[in-house]
């Protein structure tokens, strides 16, 4: 153990360090500017991990009034970084609600917060993107699991926003194509493609709470063409569907079940199906489907897969007699 002393002199560096930071983040004028997004999720990850997280550890052993008074510090510059954003967020979904927004106008908002890079490629993970638009779409506190899932079910994971992105620019939504996000949890994905295609978008999803979490998110912003429905996804009706999004929703028996089912609507007209993650090379394998983009292979890119021309029934010949 080192002696108090050396104790006191090591703290004391500590709680200058500390005080520099907080007044760094306390004294930047641009912080707080709605379009500072990204130094403002920054310096609230920084005041998080390296400020409060480090008073934290650092209280039990050495319960210093001035440490605490540092905390309250750190606590009310992060308040006032929130607190901004949560105005942003208000009046942003204030505009969607309103109708403000073209598909045009939506993609640049973003882009006016984000900057233009949206989609930096070999990126894996999540980023202020996510955090931007997890501010926008959703503004209640999110729901528990009301029932168990299936044995096959995977467990709900946020599809990254940069590849929703992506999957609003490749796939070229024509304004009588249906879009649906087979397992869509909070909405996010179809909520999140129709803003930036107009397109008619339909999320199917197992678990009631997320279903009416995401249902109630479309309601606020008043997005009519977005509707969610509660099933089993291999007992939805697709008749309407032309593209179709998975996020390895499921594996197994389930996941050559939900095949099956899209393999079906394949012989009436010509589908598109775009994946993420690990369902992606499971799909590969399916003959009726081609990948338009490489081997689908990697578990963090997006794929895209159309049904092959001449994927029609045949009637097998009839042989013998009754």
């Amino acid at each position: 153990m080192l002696p108090l002393a050396v104790m006191s002199d090591e703290l004391t560096a500590i709680i200058s360090e500390i005080r520099y930071d907080i007044r760094s983040i306390q004294d930047d004028v641009n912080i707080c500017r709605e379009t500072h997004f990204n130094s403002r999720a920054n310096a609230l990850d920084f005041i998080d991990l390296h400020i409060i997280d480090r008073i934290n550890a650092l209280l039990p052993d050495a319960p210093d009034a001035e440490l605490q008074k540092l905390k309250q510090g750190a606590e009310k510059a992060k308040h006032r970084l929130e607190e901004t954003d949560r105005h942003l967020f208000m009046r942003l979904r204030e505009q969607i609600r309103r109708g403000g927004y073209t598909e045009e106008s939506f993609k640049a908002m973003i882009r006016k917060y984000l900057g233009e890079d949206l989609s930096p490629p070999n990126k894996v993970g999540y980023d202020t993107l996510d955090l931007f638009i997890n501010g926008l779409l959703f503004h209640r506190h999110l729901p528990e699991e009301t029932i168990e899932r299936e044995p096959e079910m995977v467990f709900y994971q946020q599809t990254p926003a940069r590849i929703i992105l992506e999957l609003a620019e490749r796939a070229r939504l024509m304004p009588d194509d249906v879009f649906f996000d087979i397992g869509s949890g909070l909405g996010q994905v179809p909520i999140l493609v129709n803003l930036l295609t107009g397109a008619k978008t339909i999320g199917v999803e197992y678990e009631p709470a997320y279903y009416s979490y995401a249902t109630a998110c479309a309601s606020r912003l008043n997005l009519t063409d977005v509707t969610f429905i509660n099933t089993l996804a291999q007992k939805g009706d697709y008749t309407e569907g032309a593209v179709f999004f998975m996020y390895t929703p499921f594996e197994g028996t389930m996941m050559q079940q939900m095949l099956e089912v899209l393999k079906k609507e394949s012989l009436k007209r010509t589908i598109r199906i775009f994946t993420y993650g690990p369902c992606s090379p499971i799909i590969a394998r399916q003959s009726w489907l081609r990948c338009v983009n490489g081997p689908a292979e990697d578990t963090y890119i997006l794929y895209e897969f159309k049904s092959r021309d001449g994927n029609t029934p045949t009637i097998a010949p009839i042989s013998g007699t009754n």
